[in-house]
């Protein structure tokens, strides 16, 4: 069987090949990228049972050819693209999951539902680290509650690292960007209302190795989906909020204006300001981390529920910490989004994920099984009560 990622050579790809060809699920893994530099790169770190292929997801016949016959398909593109590939994987009949669509990409993928259940075909949206562990978790910590009135999921990451850049990013500067200049969309007494971007800042204690960290409120996939998730034990608040260092740098550069996409004249040349900073990141070497320094970044989701259980009011916290993987040269979230991924994929591999239609992870992926296969490759998470709090660990080395 085999299983294609998309975006295979880019930051949180790359995490999804190599863990898919370490496992005993698939006998063969495609790294297929824009770059074929990247995806050659990434197939060559993932070891002999993982190859290489240059494709552009907008070609929809050399998209077809990719995915004919595979067992499922990793989309780590840009989430822009999430439709065309759901579109590809549809027609091929091939499972597939992403890693997040900030809101307005994800409602627009789960109203393909029908569609799919029609014909057949599971799609994931979502199921990576945030969104994907953070959605899974929170319904199982949710599960023995009566009532649940209140949801708020807080994420907050810390930079360890000697010698590093003062910033870079492991995530989509795109997506960032996003984040930093649309409204973030809150479920509040019981119906969706827009608060502006950055907005609700706080102060939070993670606990080590992050510890207090000021969050803010941005556009995010999870309340897109736990409120229906969660409507029965009558959940009336869902929240996402966000922070650490350079997140204030990412809103200087969106008030600049930098995240535009609508082109002005410089020099008698149309220049579109979000591609003039895409490519001065690509130049200045500021998309992971650079070769030759030790990555040592951490990140910690806090989810707050407040509900009833056995009529009796409680707070819980479910808590998820994701370490860097320093011998793979990955941060923090580059290794947590594809070793979730590639752990969503061999679940449908396995047939574990049996469903189809278009479902959100909290709907479709057991929540042990899940959480075990994290705790294999070292992300550690939590409900507090009844399980006991977290401790630190050292960073995950070679297995």
């Amino acid at each position: 069987m085999r299983a294609v990622v998309l975006g295979g050579g880019g930051l949180t790809g790359r995490a999804s090949v190599r863990a898919l060809a370490q496992g005993s699920v698939f006998d063969s893994v495609v790294a297929a990228d824009l770059s074929s530099e990247l995806a050659h790169a990434a197939a060559a770190a993932a070891g002999p049972r993982a190859s290489a292929v240059a494709l552009d997801v907008r070609d929809p016949s050399a998209l077809a050819r990719v995915l004919q016959g595979a067992g499922v398909v990793v989309n780590a593109v840009q989430y822009g693209f999430n439709l065309t590939v759901m579109d590809a994987a549809l027609a091929a009949r091939v499972p597939y999951l992403d890693f997040g669509g900030l809101f307005h990409m994800t409602r627009r993928q789960l109203a393909r539902d029908a569609e799919f259940r029609e014909a057949g075909v599971l799609a994931i949206p979502g199921l990576g680290q945030v969104p994907g562990i953070s959605n899974v978790l929170a319904l199982e910590a949710a599960s023995d509650l009566d009532r649940v009135a209140s949801l708020v999921l807080r994420d907050g990451w810390r930079d360890l690292t000697v010698g590093g850049p003062e910033i870079s990013f492991t995530w989509s500067p795109s997506t960032f960007l996003d984040e930093m200049v649309l409204p973030a969309i809150v479920f509040e007494a019981g119906e969706y209302r827009e608060y502006p971007p950055m907005s609700g800042a706080e102060e939070f204690d993670f606990g080590p190795p992050v510890g207090r960290t000021r969050v803010y409120r941005t556009l995010h996939s999870e309340p897109a989906t736990l409120p229906a998730s969660l409507a029965e034990k009558g959940l009336r608040h869902c929240e996402w909020k966000e922070g650490g260092p350079g997140i204030e740098v990412l809103r200087t550069m969106a008030l600049l204006g930098l995240a535009s996409e609508v082109a002005l004249d410089v020099g008698g040349r149309p220049v579109v300001p979000r591609e003039f900073t895409l490519a001065l990141l690509r130049r200045e070497k500021l998309l992971g981390v650079p070769e030759g320094v030790r990555v040592n970044d951490w990140e910690v989701l806090d989810i707050e529920l407040r509900g009833t259980r056995a009529g009796e009011e409680i707070v819980r916290h479910a808590v998820a910490r994701f370490p860097p993987r320093p011998d793979w040269h990955l941060t923090a979230t580059e290794y947590a989004v594809g070793i979730a991924g590639a752990i969503g994929a061999e679940m449908i591999g396995r047939g574990q994920v049996q469903e189809s239609g278009v479902l959100p992870p909290e709907r479709c992926v057991p929540a042990r099984p899940f959480r075990d296969e994290l705790a294999r490759w070292g992300i550690e998470s939590a409900i507090v009560p009844p399980e006991p709090p977290l401790r630190a660990r050292p960073t995950q080395e070679a297995r």
